[in-house]
């Protein structure tokens, strides 16, 4: 059984037991979320398509721990103009457990 989830403005699939990385959720460690923005529930032979959500269908996640990740650089540069940057970015996370999928 798996679910397609929209939390955040992007789209997962989560399976129960599974180990989510998502941008980063003000929350403590154990706490319990609930997302019911479900698009797709497959339950087996059966699947379900919402329009846009699947009414009534739920997954519960649990926070686990916030991260960053790995640093980008993103360099900038002109030929011939003695134009140089390098800038740094770490993006922050979290990763999240899939506790369970509840259906209507």
């Amino acid at each position: 059984m798996y679910a397609l989830v929209e939390y955040k403005g992007k789209q997962y699939k989560a399976e129960k037991g599974a180990i989510l990385t998502v941008d980063k959720i003000d929350a403590e460690k154990g706490a319990a979320i609930e997302v019911d923005s479900v698009l797709l529930v497959s339950d087996g032979d059966k699947v379900s398509v919402g329009t846009p959500y699947v009414k009534g269908a739920k997954v519960k996640i649990v926070v686990e721990d916030s991260f960053r990740d790995k640093k980008v650089i993103v360099l900038k540069y002109k030929s011939k103009k003695d134009y140089h940057r390098v800038i740094g970015h770490r993006q922050n996370y979290t990763n999240v457990r899939v506790e369970d999928i509840v259906i209507a």
